[in-house]
Formats: structure tokens, sequence, C-alpha cells
């Protein structure tokens, strides 16, 4: 975990929040179908599941999502952001620009009272 916090970009909740409207941010929720029910989830956010991450991410593939190569602003997280730290590495390392990770995940973003649908 410490390798990849020291090679990406993370952001606090409290400045997260404030993009939730912005056009040029997308919030990526790699938290699984179950998780997402059961805790609700932020408006808007596109759902990559964290195993098949690589697989929306690459252009190459029959499962591809055009947001990871749209150049906006990926916000990602999962449930309280060890997921997403890894997964923002790896989308790093493929060569996917503007990636940041959510600090504290979804935990941090409920608790803060960002906007959320469902749970």
């Amino acid at each position: 975990m410490a390798a990849a916090s020291a090679v990406i970009d993370t952001v606090a909740v409290h400045d997260a929040v404030g993009w939730l409207d912005d056009a040029n941010v997308v919030f990526v929720d790699l938290r699984d179908a179950a998780e997402r029910a059961r805790a609700g989830e932020i408006p808007g956010a596109v759902h990559a599941p964290r195993g098949l991450l690589e697989f929306y991410a690459d252009p190459a593939t029959g499962i591809h999502n055009p947001v990871f190569a749209s150049g906006k602003k990926l916000v990602v997280f999962c449930a309280t952001g060890g997921r997403s730290t890894l997964a923002a590495k790896t989308l790093v390392d493929m060569g996917v620009p503007n990636v940041v990770n959510l600090a504290g995940g979804f935990a941090a973003w409920r608790e803060a009272g960002g906007r959320v649908l469902g749970g």
C-alpha cells in the first residue's frame, strides 16, 4: 500500500465533495454490486468493479468504458480506500491520465455528508 500511495494522487473527501457536479470529474466506484446495494452510491458514479477494472480501462477489450479515455479527472473509490489505492496505481501504470484516489473511500464520503443514493 505504501508503494502505491507514493506514486498516486489522493484527494481529501472534503475537497472531492465539491467536485460532484463538475462535468470534468467522474467518480469511479470499484465496489461490487452487493456493497453498492447495501451501502448506497455516489450519484452519477460509474461502476467499474475492481475485478474488471483493467478490462474497463483497456480500449482493446470488448468491455472498455470510454470514460477511462475521456481525459476527465477520475476519482476512484472503494469502501474505505484500500482497493482504490491499488486500483489508482494500476490505472496510472496503464497510462490512464488524471486519476486520483478518494481518501477514506465511500465510508469517508458518507461520514462527510456527501450526497448518497440508496443505502
